[in-house]
């Protein structure tokens, strides 16, 4: 792409080659980077190299579209003014917040896509007050460097390679929130360092679970033990739907169709945000009969002794309790080997029934059922195998 003497709107909207374009003379060291985006096309965000005081310097402006090039120019001119006045423009740094108080503002920028009632928030704050805070804490967004980002994350890569990742993605969305208010030009926690941190050489843990063929035998301990009755049931009616523990333990009297045999998950409440339904066995129909003693004003399934909903904690210590060797998570893997194996159902069927997306964006857009009837089959099957 042909690179113009001065900047104009078409171009800045167009341009879609990686690069750093210049305003021209008369742009008072404005120009435009434009660098790949992670999730495809480009980010583009404006700077300025400035000369406060004879120190070369450069200072971010915020980002495009957010920031027009007029905008832009506008701000560029007044920094020009500022310095030909003796005044530096990054003197007024009381508006610039630290890391700590941008991470609350982006918290609360994120929040209202995030699950009702979840703890995106909580692990957020979390994760960065015991790993980023300590170095990044109080420092102004403006200030941060990827030598920082490495002193956060190198301590931890190895180890703690999820938690990781997870710190490294939160450090990038406040400095990215940071370079759409003007405060830097650059992410400190993005490709930056990938070269630098160590190759991925940690297995993945996955989750606890059980052999299939064992998964009958943990029931009956469970049965037999002398843990309070709603979570007893609450356990049971987890494996024999292979649902996920939070939409069990959250799971309403209003959501259940017993004379359809289902029970419909609202979007809310789903890990993919789509509404679900879940076929009930026989079985499970019978547990929901030996819940009705405990509803109470609450509405829901299976709840705890005080009327609330079962903590997550909850199934997961009456695991250990009785020394078996899994999460309750890990009772979806169980179906899944076990559907695997042993059940004629194509693998399609199978995912449905876990509630998993299609990752096949055309195979998506053309299902039009939710395959209900095979998955009540199924579900059936695996009720009568664990028996």
């Amino acid at each position: 792409m042909k690179r113009p003497a001065r900047l104009s709107a078409t171009f800045v909207k167009t341009v879609n080659v990686p690069g750093r374009y210049g305003d021209g003379r008369g742009g008072h060291g404005l120009s435009l980077l434009v660098k790949p985006a992670s999730a495809g096309g480009f980010s583009k965000a404006w700077a300025q190299r400035i000369r406060p005081h004879g120190e070369p310097a450069n200072i971010g402006l915020g980002a495009y579209p957010v920031v027009s090039l007029a905008t832009a120019r506008g701000k560029a001119l007044a920094n020009a003014k500022a310095i030909a006045e003796g005044r530096d423009p990054r003197a007024a740094t009381s508006r610039i917040p630290t890391f700590e108080q941008a991470v609350e503002t982006v918290i609360a920028i994120h929040a209202a896509n995030w699950k009702s009632g979840g703890k995106s928030a909580d692990q957020w704050r979390a994760s960065l007050r015991d790993y980023a805070l300590p170095v990044l804490g109080s420092k102004r967004v403006s200030a941060i460097t990827t030598a920082d980002v490495m002193r956060v994350l190198l301590p931890i890569w190895s180890a703690k390679r999820e938690t990781a990742t997870r710190v490294r993605q939160r450090i990038g969305a406040v400095c990215k929130w940071a370079i759409a208010q003007g405060y830097r030009e650059d992410n400190p926690a993005g490709d930056a360092i990938s070269a630098a941190l160590p190759k991925n050489s940690v297995r993945r843990q996955h989750q606890r679970a059980l052999p299939h063929a064992e998964v009958g035998r943990a029931l009956a301990t469970i049965r037999a033990s002398r843990a309070h009755r709603g979570t007893i049931l609450a356990f049971e009616f987890l494996v024999l739907t292979a649902s996920r523990s939070g939409e069990v333990r959250g799971a309403l009297w209003t959501e259940v169709d017993r004379d359809a045999a289902a029970w419909t998950i609202p979007a809310g409440r789903m890990k993919a945000r789509l509404e679900h339904r879940v076929p009930l066995p026989a079985r499970a129909l019978e547990i929901l009969d030996e819940a009705l003693p405990l509803a109470d004003e609450s509405g829901l399934v299976f709840p705890s002794p005080t009327g609330r909903m079962l903590s997550d904690a909850t199934m997961s210590k009456l695991l250990r309790e009785q020394g078996i060797a899994a999460v309750p998570h890990g009772f979806r893997s169980s179906f899944r080997d076990w559907a695997a194996e042993c059940s004629d159902a194509p693998r399609e069927v199978c995912e449905i029934a876990l509630a998993h997306v299609n990752s096949d964006r055309v195979e998506a857009a053309y299902r039009r059922t939710d395959l209900f009837e095979r998955r009540r089959q199924l579900m059936e099957e695996w009720a009568a195998y664990i028996a």
